[in-house]
């Protein structure tokens, strides 16, 4: 049963916002002290993504735990018994078909979204409220940032054996090999 009355839920729930959120501070936060520059809610792409990073052709999406039903496994029977609390997002025992409808609608919708990003030349993060608690954040914040450095390399050709840098180190070693081949015919 609910501890609250309907008129102090519905204030509570109307107060929850959807933009400049405490995770979705963070990552800002977090990103912007270590060099990387973003647009927000930009609502030219589809599911107006939390932040774009255009020179990473990379959109994040910081998503809320419950909202997005991080870790809830749903499956396709419209059966609310079978689905599962995790850790970090459970579902309220009070009208909770509601809620069940509510996280899959979201969850298909992000799903939807990504893949629609995807087809555009998007690449799409993830960061869950969860990964940014005191204890995980700075570890999450470094491998965003790893994430994000290593999908610009991968797509300017940098660090391939084939690309770039790659190509010139391939042809020193070709060289390299070449000349103890000399060496040991003379």
């Amino acid at each position: 049963m609910d501890k609250l009355s309907a008129e102090q839920r519905h204030k509570n729930m109307a107060a929850i916002r959807s933009k400049d959120t405490k995770p979705e501070m963070t990552v800002r936060r977090g990103l912007w002290s270590r060099g990387f520059r973003y647009r927000l809610n930009s609502p030219r792409l589809p599911g107006h993504p939390d932040l774009v990073l255009r020179k990473y052709r990379t959109c994040i999406f910081v998503n809320g735990c419950f909202w997005h039903g991080h870790y809830v496994t749903m499956p396709e029977v419209n059966a609310e018994e079978q689905i599962e609390n995790s850790g970090c997002c459970k579902i309220p025992r009070t009208n909770r078909a509601f809620w069940v409808a509510k996280i899959r609608r979201n969850q298909e919708r992000d799903r939807e979204e990504q893949q629609q990003l995807a087809r555009m030349g998007w690449h799409c993060i993830t960061v869950w409220e969860c990964e940014l608690t005191p204890k995980r954040r700075e570890q999450t914040l470094t491998a965003l940032a790893f994430t994000l450095n290593r999908i610009w390399l991968d797509d300017h050709g940098i660090g391939r054996p084939d690309h770039g840098i790659g190509r010139a180190y391939q042809r020193q070693e070709e060289e390299d090999d070449s000349m103890l081949t000399a060496a040991e015919d003379g």
